[in-house]
């Protein structure tokens, strides 16, 4: 394990361990598959992994104005895995799709004319997904692994491919970048490397999900203003859904196994939901005659914010679906 420039490298068994033992508020329902098409394998001489992180981001936040740079994760062509955004913040990735959502950006061109993926770094994204799966509670589905090129470039539509969308993570990526690919090449591999196990959601146990609605949320100690801030856990932020497991005197315990908490007062109660129907169109206010900005797919959970005539929000800006496809 080496830090610099404030990113750390793991190698991939480094990271399994890493990543089990790292406390994560935000409510993780999603990984994102990209590659990073430029830089590709030319630029990669085997030592200069921090640059290139540092090249990336520099470029996110001076070239897009993104106030970090956009993913969580890199991996290199040599299986080193770099990490990038902290993990209470959305990636900067995939439009309306950033929400609850963890971003790999996987180093090199591999659409079918470019980059040949190394087995070093096939290794690596398989155990990195795994690891996040297993981690986060995810089952290994379409839903929970995603594919940039399945959803437009404007609007965040998820049309999986077609008109406006990237090829990202490349049109040979594990046999291909369409759902059939997925399902048929990398959703095995992963399970593969899950031994077969595939993780449990620890939803049962949860007493309530809440949204932080302060720019900032410290988490402590203990359950009053006077316990210690947990120095390994960072503040949260705004919009960040949080799984609550115990409440004394206002304060919301937000971990199963640790003494982490937050003050109440700075959250508002969700209800978490799964869609229903095959296809959810979500729109910018509580009617058909609003307009379509995305939609969502069956299986995907949402988290609802208010109620209007039967319409539900599901975010703390104007997006709402029909509460008549959610299941409760």
């Amino acid at each position: 394990m080496e830090i610099k420039h404030g990113f750390t490298k793991l190698k991939p068994m480094e990271f399994e361990n890493w990543i089990s033992t790292i406390r994560v508020g935000r409510t993780i329902l999603k990984i994102q598959q990209h590659h990073t098409y430029i830089p590709n394998y030319s630029h990669f001489n085997g030592t200069n992994h921090f640059e290139r992180q540092l090249a990336m981001k520099q470029y996110h936040i001076v070239q897009n104005g993104w106030q970090d740079i956009g993913q969580h994760f890199t991996i290199f062509p040599d299986g080193s895995i770099l990490t990038g955004r902290s993990l209470e913040k959305s990636p900067a990735c995939i439009t309306n799709q950033n929400a609850h959502s963890i971003c790999i950006e996987n180093f090199g061109n591999f659409d079918s004319n470019g980059d040949k993926m190394t087995d070093s770094q096939k290794e690596s994204i398989l155990i990195v997904t795994a690891a996040l799966c297993k981690r986060f509670n995810l089952p290994v589905d379409s839903n929970s692994i995603v594919y940039h090129h399945w959803f437009r470039l404007d609007n965040g539509l998820r049309t999986n491919g077609g008109v406006n969308t990237k090829s990202c993570p490349g049109t040979a990526f594990f046999g291909g970048n369409k759902v059939v690919d997925f399902e048929q090449e990398f959703k095995p591999l992963v399970i593969e490397q899950l031994n077969g196990i595939l993780p449990k959601t620890d939803v049962e146990s949860v007493l309530r999900f809440v949204c932080v609605t302060a720019s900032k949320l410290n988490v402590r100690s203990m359950p009053n203003a006077t316990g210690s801030i947990v120095k390994e856990r960072p503040s949260l932020s705004m919009g960040a859904i949080l799984r609550v497991y115990e409440i004394q005197d206002g304060w919301y315990k937000i971990s199963s196994s640790q003494s982490h908490w937050i003050y109440g007062k700075y959250t508002k109660e969700v209800k978490r939901a799964e869609v229903k129907t095959s296809t959810l169109n979500v729109r910018t206010g509580p009617d058909v005659k609003f307009e379509k900005q995305y939609s969502l797919q069956k299986g995907e959970i949402v988290f609802v914010f208010e109620e209007n005539n039967g319409w539900f929000k599901i975010g703390l800006e104007d997006k709402w679906v029909s509460g008549k496809y959610l299941k409760f």
